[in-house]
């Protein structure tokens, strides 16, 4: 039976449904192509052309192929947008995850893995988040992805399906053969904003803050790459296949790297020494946001293979490079 994959197309679903067709999965991506690309199915998947908001054809997909399984990426996941656009937030994260559950209950879906995110957290006292702790967001984002949690512990609850919901921290690199990588032309991923300007396609990467309660007063934050964060769906996908109850799990190192460490790495890697400008702080951005990530090992049996910083920069880099024509 297929596995149903949304947003399949983008950065994290694309190494997500290589590795599950690796695994021997059959899958179905449902992508709108906003910030995805077809060619980043590299197996062959199935791709289908839509939105969550086309309740029609959602539901005519399901009927298509009953599923039993569906893993959520679709969304849209710049903080610091959320905070100037909150509705188009709320629209594509929340209602349009409520679309799906709906379509989930009527046709009897028994498994769902949740892409959430460490902005459920806010701003923790200790700069270290555990399943947990307390969950007050400070932006539109790390909201409109609480409320989707909410929503799937209500469904689970009420009508018997099982879930994950995985909270990423930063996700960072590339697939290490340079098959797909992040390509959003926007990105505002540090990793990836670094590599650009070490290739001249930016003029200067900024600080945005250099006065937060840290080290170095840039920001902290746990960079995790994404084939660790892509094998830690399957590792739920098997979790909730052999039984598991529903529970909410932290995808992360547990350790932390600041601003200016990351900009130094990139330019170590790279050997260019591209501009860093420092500015103000943006609206919507913790200081430091480390992960407390036992259960995932525990509870899921993942173990990651990529946690270091050289070798996720080095990932991203040689990605940048391909994707850039150099």
């Amino acid at each position: 039976m297929p596995v149903l994959v949304t947003g399949g197309a983008g950065y994290i679903g694309s190494h997500v449904v290589r590795q599950l067709s690796e695994a021997g999965y059959t899958v179905v991506v449902y992508d709108n192509l906003s910030t995805g690309f077809p060619d980043a199915l590299v197996h062959g998947e199935r791709l289908v052309t839509g939105d969550l908001s086309d309740t029609a054809r959602l539901d005519a997909l399901f009927v298509e192929y009953g599923f039993s399984t569906v893993l959520h990426f679709a969304a849209s996941i710049i903080a610091p947008e959320s905070v100037t656009a909150p509705l188009k937030y709320y629209g594509n994260n929340t209602r349009n995850t409520l679309n799906l559950l709906g379509a989930c209950v009527k046709h009897g879906v028994e498994r769902f893995i949740f892409s959430s995110t460490a902005a459920v957290y806010g701003i923790p006292d200790s700069g270290v988040a555990a399943e947990e702790s307390a969950t007050v967001p400070i932006n539109p984002y790390g909201t409109s992805k609480l409320m989707s949690e909410w929503m799937l512990r209500d469904v689970c609850a009420a009508h018997g399906m099982r879930s994950v919901a995985l909270r990423y921290f930063n996700v960072a690199g590339a697939d290490p053969q340079a098959r797909m990588g992040q390509r959003t032309p926007e990105a505002t991923h540090l990793i990836k904003v670094s590599c650009q300007a070490a290739l001249g396609l930016r003029d200067k990467v900024c600080i945005f803050g250099t006065d937060y309660p840290t080290p170095d007063g840039t920001g902290i934050r746990d960079y995790i790459h994404v084939e660790d964060l892509a094998s830690a769906h399957l590792a739920a996908l098997s979790y909730l296949e052999k039984g598991g109850e529903s529970t909410r799990i932290n995808v992360g190192y547990g350790s932390g790297s600041s601003v200016r460490e990351v900009i130094d790495m990139v330019r170590r890697v790279s050997g260019v020494h591209f501009l860093a400008e420092e500015a103000p702080r943006r609206p919507g951005d913790p200081p430091s946001l480390v992960a407390r990530a036992d259960r995932a090992r525990t509870l899921l049996g993942w173990t990651p293979r990529y946690d270091n910083l050289e070798t996720i920069v080095a990932d991203a880099w040689r990605w940048e490079k391909k994707i850039s024509g150099n």
